[in-house]
């Protein structure tokens, strides 16, 4: 197995599981169970449970549904954010509404998943965000763009503090990330190494100061870094 980067040694991954559709939760149970360095530690079967038990279990990865009992995913989200902030938080939804996404990922997700993905596909998820990469589904990305170009056009300029430089390859990269890309799907996109890519991701992120790369696709549309029309 490939060591992912994030964890430390050999140490499974730890995964809870919130969903209130028992079934599902079942099969997603079975399936990560089988997984090479991965361990499903709780789940959960509405919000208020999912707040208790990330407090409680200290997952490194928490799979979230936006429509949840009692507390919404999304305010689940936002709660263990603050007491789990290190917690890497997937929403795994059949919601494809602009609103939930944009919610999400203030409310501080690291990916936004559609329902539509294979369950198979949910364990490369978790890997994924456990190495630092945030995920969205491409369906969905256009959408977060579009709700982020739009934010940016209402907002008259305030006081205008110049923007960190970005090369023009670290713009390349961005745009790519923009567009909801994977590390080796940007190094294939402009045939540099996957290292390279990670390398340029490190860097505007620190030119940038901030901590995810949806943090960062966020800013550069807002600061009008990227030419989206």
């Amino acid at each position: 197995m490939v060591e992912v980067e994030g964890s430390v040694g050999n140490d499974a991954i730890r995964v809870m599981i919130c969903d209130d559709h028992a079934l599902f939760r079942r099969g997603l149970i079975m399936v990560l169970e089988s997984e090479p360095g991965m361990e499903v530690v709780g789940e959960a079967e509405d919000g208020e449970d999912a707040i208790q038990k990330a407090e409680e279990l200290a997952p490194d990865v928490v799979l979230m549904d936006v429509r949840m009992p009692n507390v919404s995913g999304i305010e689940a989200t936002r709660a263990i954010a603050e007491v789990n902030p290190t917690a890497k938080i997937l929403m795994l939804t059949v919601s494809d509404e602009e609103d939930d996404l944009y919610d999400a990922i203030k409310a501080g997700a690291t990916g936004y998943l559609l329902k539509e993905i294979s369950i198979e596909e949910v364990a490369d998820a978790i890997r994924a965000v456990v190495s630092g990469q945030s995920l969205i589904s491409p369906s969905m990305a256009s959408k977060l763009l579009t709700e982020f170009t739009n934010l940016a056009k209402k907002a008259d300029e305030k006081q205008a503090v110049p923007s960190p430089r970005l090369t023009d390859r670290e713009l390349e990269v961005l745009k790519l990330v923009a567009q909801g890309m994977s590390n080796r799907e940007i190094a294939s996109e402009l045939y540099i190494s996957e290292n390279t890519v990670k390398n340029h991701v490190r860097n505007i992120l620190e030119k940038l100061h901030l901590h995810s790369r949806m943090e960062a696709v966020v800013y550069a549309v807002r600061e009008k870094l990227l030419d989206i029309r």
